[in-house]
């Protein structure tokens, strides 16, 4: 999903629309337009509008630009023109604010000083573009690719029901949208402080068609945009959508769509589904049994486009030069290739591109595709369930089932999250219908509930018939908005909680303490008045577990070096060890203290098979904190309270969090009245990014317009976006800088790793003369820099090993496809052979 403003932001869905009409005899948008070049045009969907026009339009009426303009442009009514409620809220243009504050600017200025200050005003105001308002919701629904993977080579009459089938679960999902997530607030106060989230007269949604990647794959998806205007059942007054359950749910209607679309499938074509292994750092995707992986994976990469684009280069090559050319040459012509053919999204006739798909297809299968895709679709009838089919301890079992895996991964869920996961589970059986589906899915997410704790506390006070929904809900709280956790999180905060208010851990005296706080280190440094003061709370507090909070460049390193020379002097050398939630951030505590350091599941998985533990005295840093999960940080104090050990928790509660159920770190540092706390930023050159960026660690959002006034936000489309990052990450690198380049998704980083290392092939910096290939399709070779993503502390390098997320320079490739690396920053030593099947399953291009 994705927010779209007011304006001409809709004017992307028109982009590719068929300008001819089609054959209006044929029986549905797809195959009317099967030989226009473009996609059909978009269709009316919801129940919202039966109250637009006077009724003069209905579901699967056409959408003409002229409807798309008076609707999402500009809040109308798209028959009549009419105001639907409030117009949008209209923001100054980037003209309109330059000539207010140049209007401000003191009359007394000189010529040069004013024209000076209008250049500056100029260039912030151009830069920080105009702000819209909202008009809508952008919902993408896409079919899982084994399925567009048939879709693209079938005959007509079988894409005619696949085309069907994707229809019919869009319009369900936005069915059970209408029902479940759409509404609006109202109230006395009104606006964003509205104390009442009401129900609506359905959706106004347009649908858009696309048959086809920007790669050309086939990729059967539909935009659903939906109006952000909607009519109040409570007072029939139109209003906006509220914004917070079409984001909550979109995890839930996603994987609600999937199952859904698939049971139609299979009721229309008898296929199999199977839960396929998508590798690593991936989860499990669905697709039908009889297409294969390797048709999937075909219709799944552009590397056909640079092999066509290679082919032709190297044939102008011939006919300029009269030979062909060295691999050398081939090298770079490929890389040339790479730059050239990232490709614009073609407007081409389904007609052309199935046949095109069919051949590509026929290449891998080994037969012609269309029959083999008949093959694939004559089934006998396959075994449908009802809800009724359903046994309660079945249901009871995947409810428990979904709050494991929820739990696993949160410390608090929703309801949302818990729908999300009961979809998942139930992917695995077919059903009759969608009201099947849809009422074992929500028995699941009611035993899951029941399973949970809630920490919402009921409603004390009834509200009058006029205030309640038609399932007796207040409209004075958001639907599905209780609060839910579990008895074996709160019991662990709770440990975790004593022992923090506990204080008979071992410390160290106060004259020692002062002493080392007024000792200059190994780099001639003093401590700071923050750093002194939190490592004195820290060695005094007795506390079983202690934190320390620090952004992002405030001294940690510094502070626990002095705190580890403390402590060994009290408690003798190697009294001092490190864990970490990652082998990479355990390894980084262990170069910076000095300290013997392992990752938390390392330790815990060696405690459990050797009994090894803790000893008393001992200082245990836990560093990178925030990222730890909770049930790992109950073990571990457990185990060291137990040993007479003290357990110090270093982070920042305002950074990232655990990709397990966390937060116990933040619990534990609001827990104290006087957390020891690190203030003092180094690391930034400037005054005002370090005042910046301690304000937006508190989440004060009005501070981006500091980053926008400094040139740090750029706006524009996607791909303008995409351009401007990439060429500002190359000019880094060129300079010797360091840069890093973070995207919206796996294909987009493949895109710019594959961009930049053609760029590295021209430049001489990398040899691809010998490659090999990597687990997403990427290509590595001597000169590229690789990350590894799996720890394996068989493949040593130096006095250390490969952990998941180091930095590595390709030195060499080694005929059996092995690699050998060095670290990167290091010119000598640090080097390893990775074997073969590592490099092919968990490297990944840095």
């Amino acid at each position: 999903m994705r927010v779209m403003s007011a304006g001409d932001g809709y004017k992307y869905l028109l982009r590719t629309v068929a300008a001819s009409d089609g054959d209006r005899s044929l029986s549905t948008p797809l195959t009317r337009y099967y030989n226009a070049d473009g996609t059909p045009p978009g269709r009316w969907l919801g129940a919202g509008v039966a109250t637009l026009g006077g009724a003069r339009i209905s579901v699967g009426d056409q959408v003409s630009e002229a409807q798309l303009q008076l609707l999402v442009g500009m809040g109308r009514d798209p028959i009549t023109g009419g105001p639907l409620g409030r117009a949008y809220p209209e923001y100054r243009s980037v003209a309109e604010r330059i000539e207010a504050r140049t209007g401000a600017l003191d009359p007394s200025l000189g010529p040069v000083s004013r024209a000076e200050a209008v250049a500056a005003i100029e260039t912030e105001e151009a830069k920080r573009g105009t702000r819209r308002a909202v008009a809508g919701f952008d919902f993408t629904f896409s079919i899982p690719k084994s399925a567009s993977s048939l879709w693209a080579v079938a005959d007509a009459g079988t894409q005619t029901l696949i085309a069907d089938a994707h229809h019919a679960a869009v319009a369900e999902v936005v069915a059970f949208m209408e029902r479940e997530v759409a509404a609006t607030r109202t109230g006395a106060t009104g606006r964003d402080g509205a104390v009442a989230q009401v129900d609506v007269a359905g959706l106004i949604a347009t649908a858009f068609d696309h048959y086809d990647s920007r790669a050309g794959d086939p990729h059967l998806h539909t935009h659903v945009v939906i109006s952000n205007k909607v009519q109040t059942i409570l007072d029939g007054k139109w209003r906006s959508l509220d914004g917070r359950p079409m984001h909550a749910a979109v995890v839930a209607l996603s994987e609600l769509h999937e199952a859904v679309f698939a049971d139609h499938l299979t009721r229309m074509l008898g296929v199999s589904w199977e839960a396929r292994d998508m590798g690593r750092d991936r989860n499990p995707a669905w697709a039908i049994t009889a297409v294969p992986e390797a048709l999937v994976k075909e219709f799944s990469t552009r590397a056909r486009h640079i092999d066509a684009e290679t082919d032709r280069l190297i044939g102008l090559y011939v006919e300029t030069h009269g030979r062909r050319p060295s691999p050398a040459t081939i090298m770079k012509l490929r890389a040339q290739a790479t730059l050239s053919t990232r490709p614009e999204k073609e407007v081409r006739s389904l007609a052309d591109l199935t046949s095109s798909w069919r051949e590509r297809a026929g290449r891998v299968l080994g037969a012609d595709a269309t029959s083999w895709a008949r093959t694939v679709t004559a089934n006998e009838e396959p075994l449908l369930l009802r809800a009724d089919d359903m046994p309660l301890d079945v249901i009871a079992s995947l409810g428990a089932d979904v709050v494991a895996a929820v739990g696993d991964k949160r410390s608090t869920w929703h309801r949302w999250n818990l729908t999300a996961e009961a979809a998942r589970q139930t992917m695995g059986y077919r059903f009759a219908s969608t009201e099947d589906r849809e009422a074992v899915v929500g028995l699941v997410v009611d035993a899951a509930e029941a399973a949970s704790l809630r920490l919402t506390p009921p409603e004390l006070a009834s509200s009058p018939a006029a205030f309640r929904r038609p399932d007796g809900t207040s409209v004075f709280r958001p639907k599905h908005s209780a609060l839910f956790s579990s008895e074996v999180l709160l019991a662990a905060e709770d440990r975790l909680l004593e022992r923090a208010r506990t204080t008979t851990a071992p410390s160290v005296p106060l004259t020692t303490v002062e002493r080392i706080t007024k000792r200059l280190d190994s780099k001639g440094r003093v401590l700071g008045d923050d750093q002194a003061a939190a490592l004195t709370k820290i060695a005094l507090s007795g506390r079983m577990v202690d934190v320390l909070v620090g952004p992002a460049g405030a001294g940690k390193t510094t502070a626990m070096s002095a705190l580890r020379r403390a402590w060994e002097h009290e408690h003798g050398r190697g009294s001092v060890v490190g864990l970490a939630p990652s082998a990479v951030a355990a390894q980084v505590l262990a170069d910076d203290l000095g300290i013997q350091t392992e990752n938390t599941a390392k330790w815990l998985d060696t405690h459990d098979r050797t009994g090894e533990t803790f000893r008393k005295g001992q200082l245990v840093i836990i560093d990178e904190a925030s990222l730890a999960g909770t049930l790992s940080l109950d073990r571990i104090t457990t185990l060291a309270a137990a040993a007479g050990a003290k357990v110090l928790l270093i982070g920042d509660h305002a950074q990232l969090q655990s990709v397990t159920a966390g937060g116990a770190f933040s619990l534990l540092v609001h827990d104290h009245d006087d957390a020891p706390e690190l203030v003092d930023v180094h690391r930034f050159v400037n005054l005002w990014e370090k005042t910046a960026s301690l304000a937006l660690r508190h989440g004060r959002t009005d501070v981006i317009d500091t980053y926008a006034e400094h040139g740090r936000v750029i706006g524009g489309e996607t791909e303008a976006m995409i351009d401007a990052a990439y060429t500002a990450w190359r000019s880094d690198t060129l300079a010797g800088r360091a840069s890093v380049l973070v995207t919206d998704s796996n294909e987009s980083v493949q895109a710019l790793n594959n961009r930049a290392r053609a760029d590295l092939i021209l430049d001489g910096t990398v040899n691809a003369r010998r490659e090999v290939e990597l687990h997403d399709g990427t290509r590595a070779a001597a000169g590229d820099t690789v990350i590894t993503r799996r720890n394996d502390r068989r493949l040593r390098a130096g006095r250390s090993w490969v952990r998941n997320g180091d930095r590595w320079t390709v030195t060499e490739v080694r005929d059996d496809g092995a690699l050998t690396l060095r670290r990167v920053g290091r010119k000598w030593g640090a080097s390893v052979v990775v074997p073969a099947e590592y490099a092919a399953e968990h490297l990944d291009l840095g």
